[in-house]
């Protein structure tokens, strides 16, 4: 193979605007996520769950007395990643617990049409989880791991800052 030929087939990195625009797009199209949770002793913890987006928070629910929950309790803290492998969203939030009673009507509605609704059962049994983003990454291969900070500090960004 001839150096310019290999040059050509290198895949062009998407701007910071343009990953900023698919990052949003992902969040307000998905309906599904993977949340990952930590905690002193018990190492990590991934599950597959639904997703509200409100357009400043990923919503989602589980049982109370699961280790998601208890993780969350221990570290209000977790991680979420978006689509797959080769196209991700991987997000760092802040996280705190919401009892069903007490979640925003808009967004149980919003929940209830991407999963089992909540409010459906006895109190006590699920809670709501909002996770609000800290920083957002997104890359789709080798090519595009310099510049895959699209948010920190909970803001989008100007520039580059990998």
């Amino acid at each position: 193979m001839h150096a310019d030929v290999e040059i050509a087939s290198i895949p062009v990195s998407r701007s910071l605007a343009e990953r900023q625009a698919f990052a949003r797009k992902r969040l307000e199209s998905s309906f599904q996520m993977w949340l990952a949770t930590g905690s002193d002793g018990h190492g990590a913890h991934l599950i597959p769950v639904a997703l509200a987006w409100d357009g400043s928070a990923l919503n989602t629910a589980t049982f109370v007395k699961s280790r998601t929950v208890a993780n969350i309790k221990g570290h209000p803290q977790a991680r979420v990643a978006l689509g797959d492998t080769a196209d991700v969203v991987m997000i760092d939030t802040s996280a705190t617990l919401i009892n069903v009673p007490d979640i925003a009507a808009d967004i149980a509605e919003r929940y209830a049409k991407v999963s089992t609704d909540p409010r459906t059962y006895p109190e006590g049994t699920f809670v709501y989880l909002c996770l609000h983003p800290t920083r957002i990454q997104v890359w789709n291969g080798l090519h595009e791991f310099a510049g895959r900070t699209v948010m920190r500090d909970g803001q989008w960004l100007d520039t580059p800052v990998d």
